[in-house]
């Protein structure tokens, strides 16, 4: 596993989209990939992809947004269609930046991003690369022990750097000792912002259209799936405790043309617990290459 995780210089903007705001970091030259980050307490875009930036940035643009709701981008998400609210914010990014179409990169609540864009508009996305999406047979079992312990991050006593830690040494990651300290600080310190308090970004559906709104969550049951024909390689740690790795079988069973990589010995945070091998992986296949 590689150790290097000191960040290249990056561009920093502030996209005015819509009514929102979205902050993004960017580094490198070449075709252009946005890497779409998770949705646990204290996340964004440079956090997310820390030891990946760098390497990437060696062949590809790197754009790195905060998605809304999180880091520095406005607060608040739709909570009535939550994926779709997200795609329509990340491509009003591809908009602001002049890009009619590029690769995408989305970990849990960014894949789930990164899909429902692709099935909305398939034409501005090259190809796809999913670790542990979210809305994949969410309506067909209950809740893990990871997504419970997300899901009840703000209620109750509310957020404190304890439940945090235990989310993320806990249920995110394989081997709990991966993670610095200072990650755990950092995401508190940004999981306690007083907007994201008020408004949590990923919470559970409730109220007369929570049924509907799990529905709409559940990309198994969308049609379009089947016939959806973005190149698209999916990893999934074979010990995620926060979205269980069948869920790699089924996109692999119904999208036309998907790759399925499960990762030994690794949990939800793919990108992070094994960077060397997503690095590579993730390269090649973004450049077609075997």
């Amino acid at each position: 596993m590689t150790t290097r995780t000191e960040l290249p210089p990056l561009r920093e903007h502030l996209l005015d989209v819509g009514t929102q705001k979205i902050f993004v970091a960017e580094s490198g030259d070449g075709p252009p990939v946005l890497l779409l980050h998770g949705g646990g307490p204290g996340a964004s875009g440079v956090s997310n992809y820390q030891r990946n930036i760098r390497e990437l940035a060696k062949e590809y643009r790197v754009i790195v947004p905060d998605l809304p709701g999180y880091g520095r981008s406005t607060k608040g998400v739709d909570g009535s269609d939550p994926f779709g609210y997200l795609a329509d914010g990340i491509r009003g990014v591809l908009d602001r930046l002049g890009l009619d179409k590029a690769h995408f990169v989305g970990n849990s609540y960014g894949g789930a991003c990164a899909l429902r864009l692709a099935l909305d508009t398939p034409d501005r996305v090259d190809r796809m690369v999913l670790m542990g999406p979210g809305g994949i047979g969410t309506t067909r079992s209950l809740p893990t022990p990871g997504l419970n312990s997300l899901l009840n991050y703000y209620s109750g006593d509310g957020p404190s750097r304890l439940k945090l830690e235990k989310f993320i040494r806990t249920h995110l990651v394989f081997n709990a000792a991966d993670v610095p300290d200072s990650v755990i600080d950092a995401r508190y310190r940004d999981s306690i912002d007083p907007e994201v308090v008020a408004a949590p970004p990923l919470r559970r559906p409730s109220g007369p259209n929570a049924l509907r709104t799990l529905w709409k969550m559940d990309f198994t049951r969308d049609a379009r799936l089947s016939r959806l024909p973005v190149p698209t390689l999916v990893l999934w740690g074979a010990a995620d405790k926060v979205n269980r790795p069948a869920g790699g079988r089924m996109l692999a069973d119904r999208m036309p043309n998907c790759d399925l990589y499960l990762v030994a010995n690794t949990g939800h945070w793919v990108q992070f617990e094994r960077a060397d091998l997503f690095n590579r992986l993730c390269a090649d296949f973004l450049a077609g290459r075997r």
